[in-house]
């Protein structure tokens, strides 16, 4: 999962109802949990849609955002070679005037199962009018890979060695925790910007046994873990010797089968709290 904007915050408000019908729907039972000393691998991502609540858990004091609410769709479908993945966000700001700014963020993936090819877009909104466009393809080789832009421009560009694609880090954070580690830092790519990937660095709390959960009978057999990743401009942290401040952090628990909640998205002068509000698990087609 990339909970991750440029505004990466997604699920239009009308689109809650979709949802409700969807979730209503019988669903596949739940698959167990990786044994313990076992790595968890690309096979044990499930597919599901996962609707977040989002409002505002602080602002900052040189913040002029009073409030924020919105919502978060994020879904992630097992398409046999590879996972198809959406995720779609609305938030509004209002400031201390009581002035209000909505934007949309749509973000579209696949990416291989093997971790080596993606293909990404993003659309961002505000007020209706669309304010940015990325889209294009990576491939990642043990060299590093290459991005292809399609827009907003025609280029490519050089991935480092070491890039690791959205689901690729997931499951490297989850194995990273559960083998006792408690900081994975790589580079990163997952389509949302422009400028190309970024240095991350993801500190995790130990690894968590299965809880008993009423809300989410699907998650109550798995392990989890707190982690934050934090996202950096590598050229930032190139020029000043250093990674510097984060452009973007991210909190959640990571369940095993790549299901998050407990999201706190921290976008500098203000930080959106998200807790996953329906949870639906998909029926895989392979």
């Amino acid at each position: 999962m990339r909970l991750r904007p440029a505004l990466t915050l997604c699920l239009a408000l009308a689109g809650a109802p979709a949802f409700a019908q969807t979730a209503a729907a019988p669903q596949p039972a739940a698959p167990p949990p990786v044994a313990a000393g076992a790595p968890i691998e690309a096979r044990h991502m499930v597919s599901h849609r996962a609707a977040y609540r989002l409002t505002l858990d602080r602002a900052r004091e040189n913040s002029d955002v009073a409030r924020a609410e919105g919502a978060m769709l994020f879904e992630v479908v097992d398409a046999c070679d590879g996972w198809a993945t959406r995720q779609r966000l609305t938030l509004t700001l209002t400031d201390r005037d009581g002035n209000q700014i909505e934007s949309v963020s749509d973000y579209n993936t696949y990416e291989s199962r093997d971790g080596t090819r993606l293909r990404f877009s993003l659309t961002q909104t505000s007020q209706g009018a669309v304010t940015s466009r990325t889209q294009g393809e990576a491939e990642v080789t043990p060299q590093g890979g290459t991005i292809r832009y399609q827009q907003p421009t025609t280029r490519e560009e050089a991935l480092p060695p070491g890039t690791l694609l959205p689901m690729a880090h997931t499951i490297a954070a989850l194995n990273a925790v559960r083998a006792g580690n408690r900081i994975l830092a790589v580079p990163l790519f997952d389509g949302t910007s422009a400028e190309g990937p970024q240095d991350t660095t993801t500190v995790m709390a130990p690894w968590t046994a299965a809880q008993p959960q009423d809300r989410f009978p699907a998650l109550a057999q798995l392990g989890s873990a707190r982690m934050r990743i934090a996202f950096f401009d590598r050229d930032a942290g190139q020029q000043g010797g250093g990674a510097g401040t984060p452009d973007y952090e991210v909190s959640l628990r990571y369940y095993e089968n790549g299901i998050a909640d407990e999201l706190k998205m921290d976008f500098g002068e203000f930080v959106v709290d998200g807790r996953m509000a329906e949870l639906a698990l998909l029926p895989s087609p392979c």
